[in-house]
């Protein structure tokens, strides 16, 4: 529905979920080392194990790392043996048979297209619901809990002031809602064509912010028992990024009655949050090439060993963050794919147009649905695209103030580069593609601009029930998801009528 030259805000889309998968199986290879490590008693990490004696010696001052620290770092990272990025060192087996793994199982539940996955998020989806609830009933009952909930409720507000909160925040809820990624877009695409879009994204909004909140709860309450055990605040014991999920959580379930039958449970909802991510950005990947070349689509064949060559190729990228040193690239690129150039990406939007698609699309449109939308519209033309340049000005301001590190560890000023760059290019696709589609029109410069602006109507001409509509295109009915046939009335101007609401 959008115009010609809007094919490249479609490609950094593409950029970006390529990143993302790249990096984000290396987050379920790591979830696949710990469950199978999970299944042993005692826990690996725990102080219950005779190798960790050295580090819950209470007397031994010298030592300041925890066993989860230690089974992190040398046990599934093998950071210790890098020296930094420049040195990434060999390829660990062990997650280069988990990482293989993974791909195998997102390669077969993808392998029947949106039917087999569809089935597969069914148990992926509402797993991790169960496992919250039973792990929040559990945290409600230890001693500290309420203490890690404070500190979970209780706003730093002096933390605003810091540009990477705010990127942070960004970041995640439009990865988390899959904005910018293609992800959520290609799932919608096989839905009806009048499908309520207000009502759906109302639902998913609001279950998304909401199901977030109520994790913290059953996060916090065990960390907030963690740190009484260890009579520390709660910050101490608190982490971001992998170290909470590989590091603060596993210590704190290794300390609860049970601690394998908890950590077998977490391990698993992680596993299969991931495979629920990984499978909307996916999704977008393989949408957008079927698409392009339809003939895949259709010979089941082709289709399969292009699915398979994909996911191979990804493995084959991915053996990088599964080096000693992978963690340092793991880090990279996690910092910047999904920064300011998803964030640029976002911030191209033809609003008008928009609005009215999604009024055409309704058709028969609720007085509730009309006014969300003008809220919509509202937020759309003031509120966020002002709240996203301030947030892109601040980043900018910080990313040459502040370095990028991971521990002790310092990212050298290419590195940082390298990851300015990785981002550069996502955003660089709007512009090309645009360059490219005014230079295939005809005419003056100010004639092929108009033309290359000039949204697709053969859809609207397909699915408005208009007495004075002049054509009639038939689509073209395949098994898959809506797609657009280019005829000659998308490149005439027509005048449009908005249904009846």
């Amino acid at each position: 529905v959008l115009s010609m030259h809007s094919a490249g805000i479609g490609i950094g889309m593409l950029c970006v979920s390529t990143l993302v998968c790249l990096y984000y199986n290396v987050i379920i290879a790591w979830t696949f080392y710990y469950l199978g490590n999970s299944f042993q008693s005692p826990l690996p990490w725990s102080c219950d194990a005779s190798a960790n004696a050295k580090f819950c010696n209470t007397t031994n001052t010298t030592i300041s790392l925890s066993p989860s620290e230690e089974f992190w770092n040398d046990r599934v990272l093998g950071v210790r043996s890098s020296k930094g990025l420049h040195d990434p060192g060999p390829v660990r087996w062990e997650l280069a048979l988990c990482l293989l793994a993974a791909w195998v199982i997102i390669f077969l539940c993808m392998l029947k297209g949106i039917r087999s996955s569809g089935k597969v998020v069914y148990v992926t989806a509402t797993f991790p619901y169960f496992v919250l609830i039973v792990l929040i009933i559990r945290g409600a009952t230890l001693e500290g809990s309420l203490q890690g909930v404070a500190f979970y409720l209780t706003p730093v507000w002096e933390r605003l002031a810091n540009a990477q909160v705010w990127n942070d925040a960004a970041s995640q809820i439009f990865y988390s809602l899959g904005i910018g990624v293609g992800g959520l877009l290609s799932m919608a695409s096989y839905n009806k064509f009048d499908n309520n879009v207000i009502r759906d994204t109302l639902v998913i909004t609001i279950g998304n912010c909401t199901t977030s909140f109520f994790a913290g709860f059953a996060i916090f309450s065990i960390l907030g028992h963690m740190a009484w055990r260890k009579g520390v605040p709660v910050e101490k014991v608190a982490d971001t990024g992998p170290g909470l999920a590989f590091v603060a959580y596993p210590e704190a379930l290794a300390l609860l009655p049970g601690s394998v039958f908890w950590a077998i449970l977490f391990f698993l909802m992680l596993f299969m949050l991931g495979v629920d991510t990984l499978f909307g950005n996916m999704e977008g990947i393989t949408t957008a090439v079927l698409d392009e070349f339809p003939q895949l689509r259709a010979n089941v064949k082709h289709k399969t060993l292009f699915l398979g060559l994909l996911c191979f190729g990804f493995y084959l990228m991915g053996l990088l963050l599964v080096t000693d040193g992978g963690i340092y690239w793991f880090t990279l690129i996690d910092s910047f794919s999904t920064s300011f150039g998803l964030i640029i990406i976002t911030l191209f939007m033809w609003v008008n147009q928009f609005c009215q698609d999604i009024v055409d699309m309704i058709c028969h449109c609720p007085p509730w649905c009309t006014k969300v939308l003008l809220y919509f519209k509202a937020c759309w033309v003031f509120c966020t695209p002002f709240l996203l340049l301030f947030i892109l000005t601040y980043i900018f301001i910080e990313m040459y103030r502040t370095s990028l590190h991971y521990g002790l560890y310092v990212f050298p000023l290419w590195g940082k580069a390298l990851g300015v760059c990785m981002g550069t290019i996502c955003c660089l696709q709007i512009p090309i593609w645009a360059i490219v589609a005014v230079c295939k029109e005809s005419g003056t410069l100010k004639d092929r601009f108009q033309k290359a602006i000039q949204p697709l109507n053969s859809w609207r001409v397909n699915n408005l029930n208009s007495s004075t509509q002049e054509q009639r295109v038939e689509p073209e009915r395949i098994d898959g998801p809506f797609t657009v046939n280019l005829t000659e009335v998308d490149f005439t101007a027509m005048a449009w009528e908005s249904s009846e609401a």
